[in-house]
C-alpha cells in the first residue's frame, strides 16, 4: 500500500478507539511526511530536534510535531519556538531546560512524563519514586511554562503478549494514582503514549490515546 492508503487504514482504525496517531517520520525525506500530510495527516514524530527542526521548515505550519526521542538538553531551544509535545521527558533537569525556553519563546510546552516500564534498562525513564519526589518538590511546582498533559511508556521487545500487557496497564494504573493524588496546576493528565508498530493492538485495549507508527506508515527506516 501507498503512504497515503497506510494512513487513511491507521487513522480509521485508531479513530475508532478514540486514539491520535503519531506518524513517525524520522529519516523519511520530505516528499514522504508531504504524502502524507496530503493524505489528512497532522502530528508527525521525530527523534532529532535538528532534523525535526529542518522539516518544520520545510513543511506546512499547520503541522503538530511531537519530539519522540531522547531529548539532549543543549538542543532544546531548536524546537522550543514550534514544538507541540514532547514525549521523552525523562529527568527535571531536562523539564527545567525545556521550561526556560518555553519562557524565553513566551509560551507553555506541553510535556509527557517518560516512566520506565520495560526490563530492558537501555531505555528512559522515571521510577514511580522518582516521580513522586519531582512532583512533591516546590522546585518543580514552580514551573510556569511547561504543562504535564500525560505519560509515555515503552514496553518490553519481545514477543510476550503478557508481560507487555502488564506493562502498559501498570502504567495506565500509574497515570490514574498520580491524577488521584497531586492536583497541581500543571498537570493535566489526559495523555498515555503507548503503542507502536508492533505492540499497539495491546496499547489500544490498555488505554492508550497516541500510538507512534513509523515504519508500518513508511516502510524501513533510512538508517545511513
Amino acid at each position: 500500500m501507498s503512504i497515503a492508503q497506510n494512513i487513511e487504514h491507521y487513522q480509521k482504525l485508531l479513530n475508532e478507539a478514540d486514539c491520535k496517531l503519531i506518524a513517525v517520520s524520522k529519516t523519511k525525506p520530505i516528499e514522504n511526511l508531504q504524502e502524507a500530510y496530503d493524505a489528512g495527516q497532522r502530528d508527525f514524530g521525530e527523534n532529532k530536534i535538528q532534523e525535526m527542526a529542518e522539516k518544520f521548515e520545510a513543511l506546512p505550519k499547520d503541522i503538530r510535531w511531537h519530539m519522540i526521542g531522547h531529548v539532549q538538553r543543549n538542543k532544546v531551544k531548536y524546537m522550543a519556538p514550534f514544538v507541540h509535545l514532547v514525549h521523552g521527558v525523562d529527568s527535571f533537569k531536562l523539564l527545567k531546560e525545556i521550561n526556560k525556553h518555553a519562557k524565553k519563546n513566551d509560551k507553555v510546552i506541553n510535556c509527557l512524563l517518560q516512566v520506565h516500564i520495560a526490563k530492558e534498562d537501555s531505555k528512559f525513564g522515571f521510577n514511580e519514586e522518582e516521580l513522586e519526589a519531582m512532583l512533591g518538590d516546590e522546585l518543580f511546582k514552580a514551573l510556569e511554562n511547561v504543562r504535564i498533559t500525560g505519560f509515555m511508556g515503552m514496553a518490553t521487545n519481545t514477543d510476550n503478549v503478557t508481560v507487555i500487557q502488564n506493562e502498559f496497564h501498570g502504567l495506565k494504573v500509574l497515570m490514574e494514582k498520580i491524577k488521584e493524588g497531586y492536583k497541581l496546576p500543571s498537570l493535566e493528565l489526559n495523555e498515555l503514549s503507548m503503542g507502536m508498530s508492533g505492540d499497539y493492538e495491546i496499547a489500544l485495549k490498555e488505554g492508550s490515546t497516541m500510538v507512534r507508527i513509523g515504519s508500518a506508515i513508511f516502510g524501513e527506516r533510512n538508517y545511513q
